[in-house]
């Protein structure tokens, strides 16, 4: 109800009728997404790569998937504790920050959004979405941890529940061998945890 009233306001809000179809939800699909990004704060952090996954009905559609380079407004920095990559191979080809984005609204439609820790995603990608279109994503989010949390809970209630990505891949039984850190490695990742706790009625 909430996000039909927040989803409603912003149709009004929307200043390029050209993403109305960010409003055309589609039940049948959904978007695993992931962004590859210089730091983790939102404030600071430089869009490096953008992925993202469709899922339709139980299948997750690798073979139709949208990954694009992003050149950074700045170089990274070096690595330390708060960059989750700082690759610069390919920077040549990268797409500029509103080109890449663009072709990622293009991509995920009204669908609504999945991932593990999406909110940090999203933060970011708004900072170049609402000056392009004059609102925030409009798209409804379906966060994975929060999904097990409450598949966890319901099985163990009171305990504490360990959100770890390691820890939720060993305990749906899903593979961890797909490197970390790439965001359309990531973004699969995530589309295969959802699954896995759909099946376990937690979709």
């Amino acid at each position: 109800m909430w996000h039909s009233l927040q989803k409603r306001l912003a149709e009004r809000r929307l200043t390029d009728p050209r993403y109305h179809f960010l409003f055309d939800e589609q039940p049948d699909e959904l978007v695993c997404l992931d962004c590859e990004t210089s730091s983790l704060k939102v404030r600071d952090a430089e869009l490096l790569s953008i992925a993202a996954v469709r899922i339709h009905g139980n299948e997750l559609l690798t073979s139709e998937s949208f990954h694009v380079r992003v050149k950074p407004t700045r170089e990274p920095e070096g690595a330390n504790d708060e960059t989750q990559s700082t690759s610069t191979r390919g920077i040549d080809a990268a797409l500029e920050p509103v080109e890449a984005v663009k072709q990622l609204l293009d991509f995920i439609g009204g669908r609504a959004l999945v991932g593990y820790y999406l909110e940090f995603d999203v933060a970011v990608l708004n900072r170049i979405v609402k000056p392009l279109i004059g609102v925030n994503l409009p798209n409804r989010q379906i966060e994975v941890s929060g999904r097990y949390y409450d598949y966890k809970l319901q099985h163990n209630p009171g305990s504490t529940i360990d959100l770890r990505l390691k820890t939720l891949l060993s305990d749906l039984q899903l593979p961890a061998t797909l490197p970390q850190h790439d965001a359309l490695n990531d973004a699969v990742t995530a589309g295969m945890i959802y699954l896995a706790l759909k099946e376990r009625g937690f979709g």
